[in-house]
C-alpha cells in the first residue's frame, strides 16, 4: 500500500476508534506492522498533525489538519450528532458505517471544547418498539436514485 493511502487509512482509524488507540489497534486496523506504524504516525506529526500520545499508552488526535475546523453550537452538533445515530438505527449497514464515519470526520474539524459538546450529546436516539432491519433491496434503491435509473426513482418523485 502506498504511503499517502496509509496514513489516509491512520486518520480514518484515528478518527473513529474509542481513545486512546494502542499501536497495536492502529496497526490491525490500518494493515501495517507497529514499527511502520510508528514512522507514519511521526510523519503525521512532522507533518502539522496533533497527535497526543506514546508507545504503550494509546493514541489520539486531538487536532486533524486534513479537515478545516467547523463552528457549531451545542444545540446543533447535538442535532447532527441525534440525526446521525437515526440514521445509523434505521439504515442498511452500508448506509449506518457512512453515518458513523461523518460523524467521525465532523467531530474531528471541531476544536477541543466543542468535541466535549459532541461526546456529551444524547448518543443514542430510543424508540419504544423494537427497530426493524432495513430491508435487503434499500441499497438497490438508493443505487438506483442516485444514477436516476429506473422505476424505483419515479416511485419516489425523482
Amino acid at each position: 500500500m502506498a504511503r499517502p493511502d496509509r496514513l489516509f487509512r491512520l486518520l480514518h482509524a484515528l478518527r473513529t476508534l474509542p481513545k486512546p488507540v494502542t499501536a497495536a489497534q492502529l496497526a490491525d486496523a490500518t494493515g501495517v506492522s507497529e514499527r511502520t506504524l510508528y514512522r507514519d504516525i511521526a510523519g503525521l506529526r512532522a507533518a502539522g498533525a496533533l497527535i497526543d500520545g506514546a508507545a504503550g499508552v494509546g493514541y489520539s488526535l486531538t487536532e486533524d489538519p486534513a479537515l478545516p475546523p467547523q463552528m457549531f453550537d451545542r444545540l446543533e452538533v447535538e442535532a447532527l450528532v441525534l440525526g446521525l445515530a437515526e440514521v445509523r438505527m434505521v439504515g442498511d449497514p452500508a448506509l449506518a458505517r457512512a453515518a458513523e464515519s461523518a460523524q467521525a470526520k465532523i467531530i474531528a474539524t471541531l476544536p477541543e471544547r466543542v468535541q466535549r459538546h459532541a461526546v456529551h450529546a444524547v448518543q443514542q436516539t430510543y424508540r419504544f418498539e423494537p427497530r426493524h432491519p432495513a430491508p435487503a433491496h434499500l441499497g438497490l434503491v438508493r443505487e438506483a436514485c442516485w444514477e436516476e435509473r429506473g422505476r424505483w426513482c419515479s416511485l419516489t418523485g425523482r
